[in-house]
């Protein structure tokens, strides 16, 4: 089992999260390179039936990542996120689904060094699960 490597998908936030990805990568910070990126404008227009369709498609764990509450380029579109993430976890819960495998997080444009640690950390954590399917 040394060999797996967790497939995850992170819906980034284009104003922040993905501005903070995309420095990581040119700061060349050390991160898990077994993430696929999807961009979007906001966390809040991360409809549920996406995080669901990742795993069906064979992720092993889906990142949501937003701007700060209060900071969100749309008003209150990170607070949507944050509403419907404790209804995509209860409801992953209920499919069997660990709940280390879905996570939401607030980071902001100039934090590129947390980002790496979330992908990194959150990797590692799916790593010890192990596969989904």
């Amino acid at each position: 089992m040394t060999d797996y490597e967790p497939k995850i998908i992170a819906f980034l936030c284009n104003w922040c999260s993905y501005v903070a990805a995309d420095a990581a990568g040119v700061s060349r910070f050390q991160q898990a390179a077994n993430v696929r990126v999807i961009r979007v404008f906001c966390s809040g227009m991360v409809d549920p039936s996406y995080v669901l369709k990742a795993f069906s498609s064979g992720a092993d764990a889906v990142l949501v990542a937003g701007c700060h509450p209060g900071d969100c380029h749309y008003i209150s579109g990170n607070m949507k996120a944050l509403r419907r993430s404790f209804l995509l976890a209860n409801l992953l819960k209920e499919m069997g689904v660990d709940e280390g495998r879905f996570r939401l997080e607030w980071i902001a444009a100039s934090e590129s060094p947390r980002y790496a640690e979330v992908i990194n950390e959150m990797s590692e954590s799916v790593r010890q699960l192990g596969p989904m399917h």
